[in-house]
């Protein structure tokens, strides 16, 4: 069963929300909040899976409300954001703090449910497009950061299959190698690039200019 939280200043919101995630089998709402300040408390008392956070609240946002739980907690609840525009710079500082992904608020009902469970598998939940898109706005630093970082060459180019938002099983199809031996490489990557998650790795890879965030997906 996914435990989960859900964190938005409007309530109306957040009843759209429950509806949706309390219809599933899988998922129980364990509780809500209106606002990031109320988040560390509520995440001690009933140890959710996924945090589902709106990023704009007017007291404590959901970047540092994210912040705090990735670096308070021994075991924090996976983060995903919630946003009404995809370009939303706030989003992009979300994922830096640790978000493992983000929604909009106008996703369908079946968007929603599979993103949470996503999240709670351990799953980073990538919009390849979106994700260049923050980055190629907010801008990049200069070289290629990720040189001192001492990446084969095959986990470079697992970082780029990643990247385009494919699953281990779906690298290791395009790889023809063994989805373990996928796993291994990404926790490489990972443990390389001092990133969280796969969400982590990518905006360090695009800010670095390792991929570059004016060509499209997949080149």
């Amino acid at each position: 069963m996914i435990g989960l939280l859900l964190v938005d200043d409007e309530e109306p919101v957040r009843a759209g929300l429950r509806a949706v995630l309390d219809a599933e089998a899988d998922i129980t709402v364990l509780g809500e909040a209106g606002d990031g300040a109320e988040v560390p408390g509520l995440v001690r008392r009933l140890a959710p899976d996924v945090v589902l956070m709106d990023v704009r609240m007017p007291a404590v946002d959901g970047i540092a409300a994210t912040r705090h739980l990735v670096t308070s907690f021994a075991r924090p609840p996976r983060v995903l954001v919630l946003t009404a525009f995809g370009n939303d710079g706030h989003v992009y500082d979300a994922l830096q703090a640790g978000a493992a992904g983000f929604l909009l608020k106008r996703a369908r009902p079946a968007e929603i449910v599979q993103a949470v469970r996503t999240v709670a598998g351990g799953e980073s939940l990538l919009f390849p497009a979106a994700v260049r898109d923050l980055v190629a706005t907010r801008g990049r630093g200069g070289g290629d950061a990720l040189r001192g970082a001492g990446l084969t060459e095959r986990e470079g180019e697992v970082l780029r299959l990643v990247a385009r938002g494919l699953s281990n099983a779906e690298i290791a199809a395009e790889l023809v190698v063994g989805v373990r031996t996928v796993a291994t490489h990404v926790g490489n990557v990972l443990a390389k690039l001092g990133a969280r998650d796969r969400t982590q790795a990518v905006v360090a890879a695009y800010e670095s200019g390792f991929i570059d965030p004016r060509r499209p997906v997949g080149d």
